[in-house]
């Protein structure tokens, strides 16, 4: 577990992306895939759909290395709007291998990034920004800690809606941890 002490900055960002990154996956501990269709709050967000729209962010990384300077088009527009939710055809646990295995990749690469090195940020019409940005790489690092930090706030309250888990209680379960007396692992209900 991630924790203070001394690190470089490059750890520092890899443990809290890590740490946001286990709280989206382990929002979906448990869940059948028809749970993890659900949207039980006003939002059309449910937990498969954010376990799904961070793989996008998370190969959208390496995928732009070396290709920052392209504006989206209509196939990337599609791609993104599609990332948020998942089809009938999709499963939680195809998800969460996606997910698996682009958190690997993601992490690897951010360990092996210099924050201070130069990047290119792409064009962002949305923002109004229509041509690439010259920035450096702890801009994009702390913007996904601040954007997994969002969706995993997000998998939370929808998870607390769908069956009361709290997000301590699911790692812990996630994670093999005893309880203690604050908290105690995550278990289904019996009825």
């Amino acid at each position: 577990m991630f924790g203070p002490g001394k690190y470089t900055e490059g750890e520092v960002l890899v443990g809290y992306l890590g740490q946001q990154l286990s709280a989206i996956r382990a929002a979906a501990h448990g869940l059948s895939d028809e749970q993890a269709r659900e949207t039980p709050c006003r939002s059309a967000l449910s937990i498969g759909g954010l376990v799904k729209h961070a793989t996008y962010v998370l190969r959208r990384r390496t995928q732009q290395q070396g290709n920052a300077g392209a504006a989206p088009d209509q196939a990337a527009v599609a791609l993104f709007m599609g990332s948020s939710a998942l089809r009938d055809d999709e499963t939680l646990a195809g998800a969460l291998d996606d997910f698996d295995e682009a958190t690997v990749a993601y992490l690897a690469d951010v360990r092996a990034t210099d924050p201070g090195s130069g990047m290119l940020v792409p064009p962002a019409p949305w923002d109004g920004l229509h041509t690439p940005t010259d920035s450096v790489q702890r801009y994009a690092l702390v913007h996904h800690v601040e954007e997994f930090a969002r969706h995993a706030g997000h998998a939370d309250i929808i998870r607390e809606q769908l069956d009361g888990a709290t997000a301590a209680s699911l790692l812990m379960a996630v994670e093999g941890r005893d309880g203690n007396d604050f908290v105690q692992p995550w278990t289904p209900a019996t009825t």
